[in-house]
């Protein structure tokens, strides 16, 4: 009997350490090695997600868990990696090439400065997927599939509920000069909303800054009766901003996090247009795989699979919550 015990909780305690390893196997050997047993071509696969995102960015982190759910259950080894430098991604993507990974799936916020890096892994025979970042470049660039959010179709969008909620001055901050997606969604407010849309240049890796900046420029200009935030963190600051300057603006921001619903639920943001990011992790790494163990090919090739846009709002947001408290919405 005691051996019996014995060997239960050595089988635990191995079910508790296999918990911690991507592609780990409790049937001895590695999740990787069984995969080659059994389909051949998915053993040992190496895929490398590469980035734009900043260090600490919350949002990326949602990026990287659906990414590395995705690499659990195919048994996929997966490196992650960014540089919101446009040079130093494409370093990123070459450092890549040179590891011999079997798939790279990356983000197109720089398109120019990805476009000699991306081909140089299509010539290696590396298959390339974009997520995020890019829709309008990753065709030309020979990409397989792009799993992300038409950031224009998002901002057009929100123009239209700005215009439902009978807002009459817009300012769009933009917290990456360059970011063609973040450029993407302040034209397609302007598009779309019927008041006048201006946009802030704000350095997004310095909040204090952004809370700055916005408050002065809503001291400035009081006619200003919406703030749109183009990322969750900003929009959380913009509450601050709107505070400080003694503002009547109301704020509203593509993208979401755990902090961001509360914001939500009490009514400090109006509502978030939300394009999924764990989920494009997710799709990324996973439409890797099915193109290497079984020749599927997201979107055939010609058309994107699309994250969102998806509004969260004060009516939805209760639905939402408990996953964004898990940490993967």
């Amino acid at each position: 009997m005691d051996e019996v015990v014995t060997l239960g909780a050595q089988f635990a305690l191995a079910a508790a350490l296999c918990l911690t390893v991507t592609g780990c196997s409790l049937s001895g050997g590695s999740q990787a090695d069984s995969d080659k047993d059994a389909s051949g071509p998915s053993g040992g696969m190496k895929i490398a997600l590469i980035t734009h995102g900043a260090e600490g960015d919350a949002f990326w982190d949602l990026v990287r868990k659906g990414a590395e759910v995705a690499a659990a259950k195919d048994g996929v080894e997966l490196t992650v990696v960014s540089d919101p430098d446009g040079a130093g991604q494409a370093k990123l993507v070459r450092d890549a090439i040179a590891e011999k990974v079997d798939g790279i799936a990356v983000t197109l916020a720089k398109p120019q400065a990805m476009r000699g890096a991306v081909a140089e892994a299509r010539a290696a025979g590396i298959p390339v997927v974009g997520l995020n970042s890019g829709i309008d470049a990753w065709q030309a660039q020979g990409l397989l599939a792009f799993y992300g959010q038409d950031e224009s179709v998002a901002g057009r969008a929100l123009g239209n509920e700005l215009d439902a909620r009978a807002a009459k001055h817009a300012l769009c901050v933009i917290h990456e000069r360059g970011n063609v997606a973040v450029e993407a969604r302040c034209a397609g407010v302007r598009k779309t909303f019927a008041g006048q849309t201006d946009n802030l240049y704000v350095d997004g890796t310095d909040l204090d800054s952004v809370t700055d900046s916005i408050a002065t420029r809503l001291r400035q200009d009081p006619t200003i009766d919406e703030v749109v935030t183009l990322g969750a963190q900003f929009a959380l600051a913009a509450v601050d901003s709107v505070d400080d300057a003694g503002s009547k603006a109301q704020v509203a921001t593509f993208d979401l996090n755990e902090d961001l619903v509360e914001a939500v639920k009490d009514g400090d943001v109006q509502f978030a247009v939300d394009q999924q990011p764990y989920l494009q992790g997710y799709l990324a790494v996973d439409g890797l795989w099915l193109h290497r163990t079984n020749g599927n090919i997201s979107g055939g090739g010609v058309e994107p699979v699309l994250t969102g846009p998806a509004f969260v709002t004060k009516r939805n947001i209760a639905g939402i919550a408990e996953f964004a408290a898990n940490g993967t919405r």
